[in-house]
């Protein structure tokens, strides 16, 4: 029985720790802040309780096996999942407005056909069936695998396969999610619902490889599903399963420093100056642990971290309003931005946008809100890190907050006269909970774009120190973190042989 440190009680943290733990480790998680989850936080007010982080989980396949790995209750047992239905509604910026059913291709194929005229959902249900290409090469390297020792096979290699587009008498295949949209579905507004999902993870679609198609296939083949009570339910699940299987939780302590003995980690140093001694270590963000030990963790020809901050960030406002909630209301809504060139310069200036698309969450669950005469909403939208717009400026957080509502009431009509009150969290409010520098949002690993979207491997180059978590392989969203623990705990169990998820 080795004794490990985690660092971090994150989604991806808590999954390694519960698995090592069911493996006869001793482990003791060290937590800066006063809570667990990471990013999957919860904000309660006068009787309302808003999800701060993800909304919606997708793949809940990587938790039913966590649990299903790790005791007798299987995930069920401790959540309650509720497949959404639609799974998104769409607000187009020339007020098209379209629901898409959950999980079901021809459904979706139909619902665009009726919504935006002929020819467009076939385009869709097409440009789905090369995405599902894409994931079948890449689903195994980049979600279910330790990353391949070669991994530029995955970086100069791009699994999407385009379709072949004449353009001034040469032919040119779709290298960007941005090209696949103007080459192959030739619709603004199935541009536009290709991009969501790009944007959704703070990825710039101009920039982003066509192999980001896995994205929307994601959703539409494994289903939007929602967790009763929020999300943060989901957190509070993985939590108790790790209190059951004996993990050692101890909050409040801020983890500045790897102790080294022998060539190897072998524990951590606290923020009191404390040293708690360990056999192995399983970190989290990469270009963090880089900062807190010597020599390199990644160096030569490893996928190198990338700085946090320079990853995009969410402003999320959280409303009480009065008011029941429609019984027909989607629990998902994207409002898309009439103005895209401006929106996409939060990307290279930095700039929020004037009009910024707005994911709308509005989950029909009694216990988010105090009664049914008063509604619990959540607006997002992805904007710059606190490293490109300075988010405490006076009046920057409301200000943007403002637009968000104004842009929301395009698909919630007279949402502005319904606010009780409201909650702004910006990406400060990130890098508080979660440490990541300037609130960066890390995104899936994604293959193509020479490597730019591949997150550092879960081993490092210091012997007994791991990595997991969103900022690690395989990068970032609920599914991913979870994987990142089951392949930190491979990899300590099994020791480097071990080859994946079977």
């Amino acid at each position: 029985m080795a004794r490990i440190a985690v660092m971090g009680a994150g989604m991806g943290a808590m999954a390694a720790a519960a698995r090592l733990a069911v493996a006869g480790h001793r482990v003791v998680v060290y937590e800066r802040t006063a809570t667990y989850g990471g990013a999957v936080r919860r904000f309660e007010r006068d009787g309302f309780a808003f999800d701060t982080g993800p909304g919606l989980l997708a793949l809940p396949a990587v938790y039913r096996d966590l649990f299903l790995k790790t005791g007798k209750e299987p995930l069920e047992a401790c959540v309650e999942l509720v497949q959404v239905d639609p799974s998104s509604r769409h607000v187009f910026a020339d007020g098209t407005d379209v629901s898409l059913p959950n999980a079901s291709r021809a459904g979706v194929v139909t619902a665009l056909t009726e919504a935006l005229g002929a020819g467009t959902g076939e385009r869709w249900g097409d440009f789905l069936v090369r995405a599902r290409e894409a994931w079948d090469r890449t689903r195994r390297p980049l979600l279910e695998e330790p990353l391949w020792p070669n991994w530029s096979v995955l970086a100069e290699r791009e699994p999407y396969p385009a379709v072949p587009h004449k353009r001034l008498l040469r032919t040119r295949r779709a290298s960007t999610l941005a090209e696949v949209g103007d080459w192959e579905l030739r619709d603004p507004r199935l541009t536009a619902l290709l991009e969501s999902h790009a944007l959704a993870y703070g990825l710039d679609p101009r920039v982003a490889p066509a192999s980001a198609a896995v994205l929307p296939y994601m959703e539409h083949a494994f289903g939007t599903w929602y967790v009763r009570g929020g999300i943060r339910e989901l957190a509070r699940a993985v939590y108790e399963r790790c209190v059951a299987r004996k993990v050692e939780f101890v909050f409040g302590a801020e983890v500045t420093g790897i102790v080294k003995k022998d060539g190897r980690a072998a524990g951590v140093e606290l923020r009191d100056g404390t040293v708690a001694e360990a056999d192995m270590v399983v970190g989290t963000g990469p270009w963090r642990l880089s900062g807190m030990s010597r020599p390199e963790l990644y160096v030569g020809d490893d996928v190198e971290p990338n700085p946090e901050a320079l990853f995009s960030g969410k402003v999320v406002v959280c409303l009480a309003l009065r008011g029941a909630r429609e019984a027909d209301a989607a629990h998902r809504t994207v409002v898309h931005t009439t103005d895209r060139e401006p929106e996409l310069d939060l990307f290279g200036l930095g700039t929020p946008p004037e009009r910024p698309t707005v994911w709308v969450e509005r989950p029909d669950d009694p216990r988010l809100r105090p009664d049914d005469a008063h509604e619990s909403v959540v607006l997002t939208a992805t904007v710059p890190s606190q490293a490109h717009h300075d988010w405490t400026a006076a009046g920057a957080a409301d200000a943007f907050a403002d637009r968000m509502v104004a842009a929301a009431e395009r698909a919630v009509p007279g949402l502005g006269e319904r606010v009780l009150w409201r909650e702004v969290r910006t990406p400060v409010h990130t890098e508080e909970e979660t440490g990541a520098q300037g609130g960066g949002i890390p995104a899936p690993s994604l293959a193509g774009a020479a490597g730019a979207l591949l997150h550092p491997a879960n081993g490092t180059r210091l012997p007994g120190l791991f990595a997991a978590g969103g900022w690690a392989h395989p990068g970032g969203g609920l599914p991913h973190a979870g994987m990142s623990g089951a392949l930190v705990a491979g990899l300590i169990v099994e020791g480097p042989e071990f080859q994946g998820s079977r």
